[in-house]
């Protein structure tokens, strides 16, 4: 029995390596004939959340977008994976309760920071560090890690194929193993 579409939120640091996860495990789903959707924090900030901030208030905002997008990619048959910084415990929390208990499966990429920095690919941190952008998590702004996620992974000692099947077990699927 095929598992139902669920949502992937996959949270942590800028640069901790969300995207490229949700990218890959996207890939596997796609393999499989399941159709999916990654939503990148980035790039729905340039798109659907143009018109947000990095407040507070707009980053909850932010996050409760994205979660009702989840919910009806969820609805319709399709797998959600959803990369976004989502700093507070709060507004995970109400993501998920839009989309569903059930269907929410909440990911700390726990990435250190110090990982983070040295990846920086946007120069972000270098930018904060020398005082020329405000808020930026784990920074000047604060990031709340999960008290109770589903899955806690490390990319910067976990090898991406391991953090896929860990991710995709959550599915209840295992990686295909290349003969």
């Amino acid at each position: 029995m095929q598992p139902s579409p669920s949502t992937l939120w996959l949270t942590g640091l800028s640069a901790a390596g969300k995207t490229t996860l949700a990218l890959a495990v996207a890939e596997a789903l796609t393999a499989r004939g399941l159709p999916c959707r990654v939503l990148d924090g980035s790039a729905l900030r340039q798109q659907l959340c143009a018109d947000l901030g990095f407040s507070r208030t707009d980053r909850s905002e932010n996050a409760r977008r994205v979660a009702q997008w989840c919910a009806q990619m969820n609805n319709t048959g399709t797998w959600a994976i959803a990369a976004l910084i989502s700093p507070y415990r709060e507004d995970r929390e109400r993501a998920r309760q839009i989309v569903g208990a059930s269907r929410f499966l909440e990911v700390y990429v726990a990435t250190p920071l110090s990982v983070c920095e040295a990846r920086d690919p946007k120069g972000l941190y270098r930018k904060a560090r020398a005082g020329t952008i405000a808020n930026l998590t784990g920074i000047d702004d604060p990031y709340e890690p999960p008290l109770h996620p589903r899955l806690t992974l490390d990319t910067g000692v976990q090898p991406a194929e391991d953090c896929v099947a860990q991710a995709l077990a959550l599915f209840g699927m295992q990686e295909a193993v290349a003969a």
